[in-house]
């Protein structure tokens, strides 16, 4: 359990809480007024939480390491990053529903496109719309090779994923995306002796998957990325006695929900406002409901410092929405920073707003922003630390010894 001393400590307490991430939220200084995203952000609703109740910021893994986006969410899930390392690949598939069985290793794919002597000239193949890449992706379904199973799915776009079970299998295997193009996709590679059978078996399919795509104008090759097996984390439900759903608009984070047992929400749309419409319709079920906004992330990696003030802003004018569900904890923040300046996660710490209004210690904070949440009652602590703060202020959990 990732808090072996918490499950005695449970109560049957029927409270909600709410994690609202928004991906990539934390920055650095930008504009000609040295604000970040989130200071230059008109957000009344989000500083009126703010002042209501407590700030802090996180550390998603330990001072100074910049965080994947997967083990981000691992510790805000309450699980030990470093401790349990997930790769990509398998992220991936549960986030497009194929199934990781431990012993089974699953990677992440791009497409991409070569020339006549095998040399990459597009990464992403033109980062072909999903609608041309699925027809492609039939194709590969069908490359097969003996001694094993392949599965493959579409994710979006250019990319897709592949999931490869057998007896004796070991993910310990290198990327064979180059980063560059001008020159051939690499070999995959074993990082281990025991590996050496899987990699063989991945090349095969490789060499058989550019064979069955070789007509294709754009889409003529593959990479793999991130190969990885199914960790066996400790389901969320009993490690922190709530029943979690997941409501989220891309792959990899459905799938790291799913990796720890919550459920994957299903609705239409893609902006705040149906997310939380999402939420607003499950909310009799659920104890617990994890909300993840992507785009302040892709704004963050594009350098766009007025679209991700956008993006934010669109989540606090959506916000009375989610906050007319009444709930007991709602916690606001980001899995990582994405500063716009840098066009990258960063190792930033992350601003972090609890809101409880039966137990919250409010600060002298009245906004929500990085300089704010510096200052603001919680301090600095491990994202991890975050659930059984929350679980504390839902009153879900007894006192420790007599």
């Amino acid at each position: 359990m990732p808090f072996d001393y918490l499950p005695p400590l449970f109560n049957k307490t029927k409270t909600k809480i709410v994690l609202l991430v928004l991906d990539g939220l934390g920055g650095i200084p930008f504009d000609e007024r040295g604000l970040t995203a989130l200071e230059a952000a008109k957000t009344p609703n989000l500083d009126k939480l703010a002042a209501e109740g407590t700030l802090g910021q996180t550390i998603p893994l330990a001072p100074g390491v910049t965080p994947g986006s997967g083990p981000a969410h691992l510790a805000l899930f309450g699980y030990d990053p470093l401790g349990n390392p997930v790769g990509r690949g398998v992220l991936s598939a549960f986030g497009v529903g194929l199934d990781v069985r431990p012993g089974d290793v699953a990677a992440r794919g791009n497409f991409c496109t070569l020339d006549e002597n095998g040399l990459i000239t597009d990464r992403r193949a033109g980062r072909i719309p999903t609608e041309e890449a699925l027809p492609i992706v039939e194709k590969l379904k069908k490359v097969q090779i003996p001694g094993v199973q392949v599965d493959v799915a579409p994710v979006k776009e250019y990319r897709f994923t592949v999931v490869m079970r057998g007896e004796g299998l070991d993910p310990r295997l290198a990327d064979t995306d180059p980063q560059k193009t001008g020159v051939a996709p690499l070999p995959v590679q074993a990082l281990a002796p025991e590996a050496e059978r899987t990699a063989a078996l991945f090349n095969q399919w490789i060499a058989a998957a550019r064979a069955a795509i070789a007509d294709e104008p754009r889409a003529n090759g593959v990479t793999l990325r991130g190969f990885a097996t199914d960790p066996g984390l400790p389901n969320f439900d009993e490690a922190y006695n709530l029943k979690a759903a997941c409501v989220a608009v891309y792959p990899m984070y459905k799938g790291v929900s799913k990796l720890v047992g919550m459920d994957v929400i299903s609705f239409e749309g893609e902006y705040p406002r149906d997310e939380f419409a999402a939420a607003t319709r499950i909310w009799d079920s659920y104890d617990f409901i994890f909300i993840h906004i992507k785009k302040t992330d892709s704004m963050g990696e594009d350098g766009n410092f007025d679209g991700k003030v956008h993006v934010i802003e669109m989540v606090d004018e959506a916000l009375p929405q989610l906050m007319a569900l009444k709930p007991d904890v709602l916690m606001v923040t980001g899995d990582h920073s994405t500063p716009c300046k840098l066009r990258s996660h960063s190792w930033h710490p992350v601003p972090f707003l609890l809101w409880a209004p039966a137990s919250a210690r409010a600060d002298d904070q009245t906004t929500f922003g990085e300089r704010a949440c510096a200052r603001g009652g919680l301090g600095t602590f491990p994202a991890h630390d975050a659930l059984p703060l929350a679980l504390a202020h839902a009153g879900r959990l007894d006192k420790f010894g007599a």
